[in-house]
């Protein structure tokens, strides 16, 4: 299962604070179009219904079951550049 390291959590806390639900907000990482070879991920209010969910610190990322099987043994990271735009960086879990 797809992991979040505190920076990730932080950075999509910090994204769904302002949104009209936020205690069910969340990032949706999803396959774009028929392959597994490009995930988007945006801003949503709720999971769709065949929608996996990983929960940490009190974020939640919901995945398609795509993205659920590509992402399974990835780890979610975040950082922010000098302007304070946020991205996202998937990486091998380690253990």
């Amino acid at each position: 299962m797809l992991t979040l390291t505190a920076n990730a959590a932080q950075a999509i806390r910090d994204l769904t604070a302002s949104a009209p639900e936020p205690s069910q907000s969340g990032i949706r990482i999803a396959a774009q179009g028929e392959g597994t070879d490009s995930l988007t991920l945006s801003l949503t209010s709720r999971p769709e219904p065949a929608d996996e969910v990983v929960e940490a610190e009190g974020a939640r990322v919901y995945l398609d079951p795509v993205a659920a099987t590509v992402l399974d043994d990835k780890s979610l990271d975040a950082g922010a550049d000098d302007q304070g735009t946020v991205s996202f960086l998937v990486t091998d879990q380690t253990t």
